[in-house]
């Protein structure tokens, strides 16, 4: 399960309404509780590095990724998944999502953009034990 502020989740929905036509992406920072669900206690907005097809897939810089990491570790927060947006498509994850996933453990939440509009917003644990058996399974989002 993933547990997020009604304020990071509208703020990921606005984002993906912002860039459409193009993928939206970012990074959901937070911590991993005792009991199984992963709280997001803040997001961070990332620059999608994709010049070759940035309306259907994204890239985060790694130089970014490892800034917002220190930065939330100095907050006493680790990186507990990531979001981006999906413009004109469902709010499911692609055989691209999956192959360019590798954080194991961590929430993939993904939001269809319609017509510059943000519609449904889903989350995937990225769950296996390594690259070679990794896959999605569903995810509740619980808002608060």
């Amino acid at each position: 399960m993933l547990r997020i502020t009604s304020r990071d989740y509208d703020s990921i929905r606005r984002h993906g309404e912002q860039t459409y036509p193009h993928e939206c992406c970012g990074v959901l920072l937070g911590r991993f509780q005792d009991d199984g669900p992963r709280l997001v206690t803040s997001t961070a907005r990332c620059g999608n590095t994709r010049i070759d097809s940035p309306q259907n897939r994204y890239n985060i810089d790694p130089r970014e990724l490892v800034r917002i990491q220190r930065e939330g570790r100095g907050r006493g927060e680790d990186i507990v998944g990531f979001y981006h947006s999906h413009p004109d498509h469902p709010a499911h994850w692609s055989t691209t999502d999956l192959a360019e996933a590798h954080w194991i453990g961590c929430s993939y939440v993904i939001t269809s953009v319609e017509k510059q509009k943000a519609t449904v917003t889903n989350s995937f644990e990225l769950a296996g034990n390594d690259e070679n058996d990794k896959h999605f399974v569903d995810e509740k989002i619980e808002i608060n």
